[in-house]
């Protein structure tokens, strides 16, 4: 009953007004404020017609204004746990299963449903405090953070307030050679435990901007909006960021390193485009020298590293040029979309403060009351993290370029050791995984855990080439075979009579 109930309803979210800085045609850039209220004929023929400037001549300038000034940049990140149910109900959660087909009462905040705290949840969130060398709060709580959208039927999202399980860590992390390399460290402000909204699905073409002039238009834009409540109650750590960061590159590296620790702990798949793993990137700029933060802008809709890298970029240069027009008053606290398509960022709309959301106790959760036992030994089973693999390979006398590779996917860091362990060379291991394995995963579209070649295997071959037994021309020609059929080194030698002639 439930569940078709919820099927079947609408929402009627309100306008929303973005806004555009610049806009493209023909190859040429056009700089340009649009107001998000409906004009009239007579203002529209009275505005002064749009210059056309060129593409390298209008990026050489964005370029040069923006070297007066400083961005400062922090992330909200949010990562949905890999557990089997839900943050405090029993309903399992899979992507992409069809709307509200997993849902009960206390995910659609029904009266009278009381929810249950699933323990891996704490038990995730410990994990990640520690990686992040994070503060341990052995006593914290949950709070209500109170606000209507049509996604969230409670009317409050069951989160963590001034009491967070973890707090004041950092994490480490190597940019890579072609952006410049080095090594960057960034504050963590916090991780807390919080549930998951639902979904709202839209259909038609999604323009925002669209004007609703009659009460048939307005009956047109709100039925192409629906609720999906399956993702409602999901468990999620937020983890806010210090605002350390200072280009679109480094706060796409932090996201990035925040995806290899989470699968790493195998807490969570991480996997951006399903919505694993969502960044919200908060941007302002400053005279350079000035000690004074700007208005700070939030960016979503961000669904990879490279669009948080571009999205980052295009509101430094948006933000710079009304500074430098006389115009930063334009500058204002809100949340803005990335459109991908254009290329840009709009205005969704104003952002609350923390004051709005009405903070309270949850009175239907007991404390997490954590012990010292308990997170000892959720950090003596830690894995090895990414960044002391990073320095591991290093000591090995890696190059860092070899390292990045190596350590960046933890099953290919794995398969590594593996092949370490059964004696081969480290610096031929490396050159075989990173070279021919990469390129023949990469055109059959596989993981290295796909693939027939074991790790003893490749071992066996490196050294059976290192020895002269056969020629590293021989060795390719084994390995394609090994990779697509399996089998072993040995038995292709002699199968094949490829000894080498000495």
């Amino acid at each position: 009953m439930a569940s078709t109930l919820f099927r079947t309803i609408q929402i009627h979210p309100f306008l929303l007004y973005p806004t555009a800085l610049f806009s493209r045609r023909n190859g040429v850039l056009y700089c340009t404020m649009k107001s998000s209220q409906t004009q009239t004929a007579t203002q529209e023929k009275q505005q002064p017609p749009k210059v056309k400037v060129p593409q390298h001549a209008l990026k050489k300038t964005v370029d040069k204004i923006t070297r007066d000034y400083e961005a400062i940049i922090g992330i909200e990140t949010h990562v949905q746990l890999s557990t089997l149910t839900k943050a405090f109900c029993s309903c399992p959660y899979n992507y992409g299963s069809q709307p509200n087909t997993s849902i009960c009462p206390i995910c659609m905040g029904l009266p009278g449903a009381l929810p249950v705290l699933n323990s891996k949840v704490i038990e995730f969130a410990v994990k990640l405090g520690l990686a992040l060398n994070c503060k341990l709060s052995l006593n914290s709580k949950f709070d209500r953070k109170q606000y209507f959208y049509p996604d969230l039927p409670k009317g409050y999202q069951i989160s963590q307030f001034d009491i967070p399980i973890a707090t004041g860590g950092y994490v480490d992390l190597d940019l890579p050679l072609e952006f410049g390399g080095g090594h960057r460290k960034f504050g963590i402000t916090r991780v807390h435990m919080e549930e998951d909204a639902g979904k709202l699905l839209h259909s038609g073409n999604g323009d925002y901007s669209q004007e609703i002039t009659s009460l048939t238009s307005i009956y047109s834009y709100f039925s192409k909006h629906t609720v999906d409540l399956n993702r409602a109650g999901v468990p999620l750590l937020e983890i806010v960021s210090e605002p350390d960061m200072r280009t679109g590159i480094e706060a796409a590296e932090y996201a990035a390193e925040l995806q290899r620790v989470v699968r790493y702990l195998g807490i969570s798949n991480g996997n951006m485009q399903e919505g694993s793993l969502r960044c919200d990137v908060n941007v302002s700029i400053r005279p350079v020298g000035q000690s004074e933060f700007g208005t700070k802008v939030e960016i979503k809709n961000l669904n990879s590293f490279s669009s948080i890298n571009r999205a980052i970029d295009f509101e430094i240069s948006r933000q710079a040029l009304l500074h430098s027009q006389g115009q930063s008053d334009q500058i204002v606290q809100e949340t803005r979309l990335w459109e991908e398509g254009a290329q840009k960022t709009v205005t969704m709309r104003k952002k609350e403060g923390l004051s709005d959301y009405r903070y309270f106790p949850e009175p239907d959760l007991p404390e997490v009351i954590l012990t010292q036992e308990y997170v000892d030994s959720i950090s003596n089973s830690s894995p090895e993290l990414p960044e002391a693999k990073r320095r591991r390979y290093e000591k090995m006398g890696l190059s860092m370029q070899d390292v990045l590779f190596l350590a960046n996917d933890m099953n290919v860091a794995e398969y590594f050791d593996a092949t370490l362990s059964s004696g081969a060379d480290i610096k031929l291991a490396a050159n075989w995984i990173m070279g021919d394995i990469a390129a023949y995963m990469k055109n059959e579209k596989l993981s290295i855990n796909d693939i027939k070649l074991t790790p003893q295997e490749l071992a066996e071959l490196i050294a059976s080439i290192k020895s002269g037994t056969i020629s590293g021309k021989i060795g390719k020609e084994i390995l394609s075979e090994l990779l697509a059929k399996g089998g072993t080194v040995k038995g292709l030698i002699e199968e094949k009579d490829l000894i080498q002639a000495s």
